[in-house]
């Protein structure tokens, strides 16, 4: 399993658009040109999200793996991860089965829409163990405390196979930003109750404390995720130009707190 990129960017995620900001990229071409951008500003990773004609969220295989394969040529090296994401479109079935056709290097799965509730286990369980045995990295993506002890608690079950667990956590949200930071310390304890299991997690930040809590989980031992997915404003609160200018500010700001993963 690859272990997850120091620093991910997010660039468009499935709600917003370009009235909320013109450099917002929607389309392939954009998504293309701005993965390069950020490639160049920092960024050693992409999470990727695609439109249909109308620019609303869409989920298709045929559609993703044309847009990987041209990522590969332009930006190669780069971790690129696709988006499961149901945003309110797709039931969990058709999600699995999206990402059974693509079989991806690598795919960002919440646990909330895979198992929405407790007798989805047994098909969440057959996907998970099909996804290791297909080198299909899942990232599993956790909004709260409450996610991260019954996620690891799935884990202690042998419930989430593998020995290397890939984590998203997320703080905050669109509508409330992300004011305060997370406990992490507490998540990491839920983390070391698995004592034979590697967590790989990162970390996303909505709103502008997107930087400073970024630099914290770096400090940790966390991975960075950014992007006008979850933030279009730089620390000092203005608004920022593009993607890549977000990744710029994030990549040095993460420099000076931990050199050594530089």
């Amino acid at each position: 399993m690859t272990p997850l990129p120091r620093l991910m960017v997010a660039p468009n995620g499935a709600r917003r658009g370009k009235s909320d900001h013109p450099q917002l990229p929607v389309t392939d071409d954009e998504v293309v040109q701005t993965a390069i951008a950020c490639h160049a500003a920092g960024a050693d990773g992409v999470h990727l999200h695609i439109r249909d004609a109308a620019g609303a969220h869409l989920l298709d295989a045929p559609r993703y793996q044309a847009l990987l394969d041209r990522l590969k040529d332009t930006v190669p090296g780069m971790y690129l991860q696709v988006t499961s994401e149901s945003a309110g479109l797709y039931t969990a079935q058709e999600q699995r089965c999206m990402m059974r056709a693509l079989r991806p290097a690598h795919v960002s799965v919440a646990m909330r829409e895979m198992v929405r509730g407790p007798e989805d286990w047994a098909k969440a369980h057959g996907f998970y163990a099909w996804a290791l045995e297909n080198a299909v990295d899942v990232q599993h993506i956790l909004y709260s405390p409450k996610e991260v002890a019954a996620f690891v608690d799935a884990v202690l079950r042998g419930q989430v196979p593998g020995d290397r667990i890939l984590v998203q956590l997320v703080q905050g949200s669109y509508a409330e930003g992300s004011e305060g930071a997370l406990d992490l310390d507490l998540y990491l304890a839920e983390f070391d109750r698995v004592e034979d299991r590697v967590f790989d997690w990162m970390l996303c930040a909505f709103g502008k404390a997107e930087t400073a809590s970024l630099v914290h989980a770096a400090r940790l031992g966390g991975k960075a995720r950014a992007g006008f997915e979850n933030a279009l404003h730089h620390s000092d609160g203005t608004l920022a130009v593009d993607n890549a200018s977000r990744i710029r500010e994030i990549d040095a700001a993460l420099r000076v707190a931990v050199p050594e993963a530089g």
